[in-house]
């Protein structure tokens, strides 16, 4: 599988939110999507899968544009997992994967389709709420719910906006790894992430936008202090830890600034 975007460009009410986007993704890719609140992370994902239609540009899976697929082709490319998801109608956490399978699956569930879903809920660590509702669950728990409604489509591009925002650090880790694990099975995965330090620590290839357009893109080399404080704005130590790239802030560092 190979994802092309390329000069993408979207706007709400002609203000403009991203402009010339483009980068690629191919199976095994792990791409982090970051930059500061507004800079048209969420928006980006959204016209990757279709929610959203871009303005200007395209976007290819194989070669093949987008708009050329119907929507059920699209659901078994691509699974979206959003960064909050308002209530809707009653459903255990069972039936909330099980919907995942709807695009592989025919009107009623196979043995397959309810032994794949048992599997991804017990791997979520979620077998003991697997016939609670959702709305009995805390925000993490819902969360990993709904990632694990996008792990059941098994399409060989997960798209996934702030998947941790909800988790404690333990289960972040988790949810992260989980993903790490698709990518090293042939998936691409892109998700849209605020923390530079899980980025840096899962990516392989990150892409910093700033008012809507690419600042940089490439490996973990992206997060460098320079780029980081020219996008965000604030001043950052770098910290290499066994082969590990940390970054804080200045003040957190013991850097005096000002």
């Amino acid at each position: 599988m190979k994802l092309n975007v390329v000069k993408l460009g979207f706007a709400y009410w002609n203000k403009p939110v991203l402009n010339d986007v483009g980068f690629e993704a191919a199976g095994g890719d792990f791409v982090a999507v970051v930059g500061p609140n507004g800079s048209g992370k969420s928006t980006l994902l959204k016209c990757i899968d279709g929610i959203l239609k871009p303005k200007t540009g395209s976007i290819f899976i194989d070669g093949k544009n987008i708009n050329s697929l119907s929507s059920l082709r699209l659901a078994q490319i691509i699974a979206y997992v959003p960064q909050s998801e308002g209530g809707g109608f009653p459903a255990t956490v069972f039936e909330t994967v099980l919907m995942g399978r709807k695009p592989r699956a025919s009107w009623t569930p196979s043995e397959f389709d309810l032994k794949k879903t048992a599997a991804i809920i017990k791997q979520l660590g979620l077998g003991d709420l697997a016939f609670r509702d959702l709305d009995r669950l805390s925000g993490g728990q819902r969360q990993k719910a709904i990632i694990g409604r996008a792990l059941a489509q098994e399409t060989p591009l997960l798209l996934l906006d702030e998947p941790t925002s909800n988790l404690d650090i333990k289960h972040q880790l988790e949810v992260l790894e989980l993903l790490k694990e698709q990518t090293r099975q042939g998936t691409a995965v892109v998700v849209a992430i605020h923390d530079l330090n899980l980025a840096a620590r899962y990516a392989d290839k990150i892409i910093m936008l700033h008012q809507g357009t690419v600042f940089a893109a490439g490996g973990p080399e992206v997060l460098s202090q320079a780029n980081i404080e020219s996008v965000y704005g604030v001043k950052v130590k770098i910290i290499r830890e066994n082969g590990r790239l940390l970054i804080a802030s200045a003040e957190a560092a013991g850097e005096k600034v000002g």
